[in-house]
């Protein structure tokens, strides 16, 4: 069952959350909302990578070992380029991450759902 538009939100707002208060524990939970896949990396390793594995063959073909190796670094090279994930959504200057106090946006963000929680005990819509 997917999440409603409000449950999204709110599950976005406690990731960050939970990057401000403890991004040790954030990166090693693999969650980093700063952080996302670039297709332009993504295409770039994967061209790099099939140019050592030509290299790799024309290395094979020939019978030298250094024009091998480098297409085996080469190839390694790309394959690790790919895989790289780039940080660029949490350099811009527009975000809102980059322009607001931690403290008091916390502080309005836990007291909403401290009254959200009350409402709910008390039985109130």
């Amino acid at each position: 069952m997917p999440l409603s538009e409000h449950e999204q939100k709110l599950l976005e707002q406690l990731e960050k959350q939970l990057h401000e208060d403890d991004p040790k524990f954030a990166h090693s939970m693999g969650s980093d909302p700063g952080r996302s896949w670039s297709t332009r990396h993504v295409v770039i390793g994967v061209l790099c990578a099939l140019a050592g594995v030509f290299l790799l063959l024309v290395g094979v073909t020939l019978q030298n070992i250094f024009v091998g190796v480098l297409g085996f670094v080469v190839m390694g090279g790309g394959v690790y380029f790919a895989t790289m994930r780039s940080s660029s959504g949490a350099a811009k200057p527009g975000s809102k991450a980059g322009g607001r106090k931690p403290g008091k946006q916390r502080s309005s963000f836990m007291s909403s759902l401290e009254e959200r929680w009350d409402e709910r005990r008390r039985g109130e819509p």
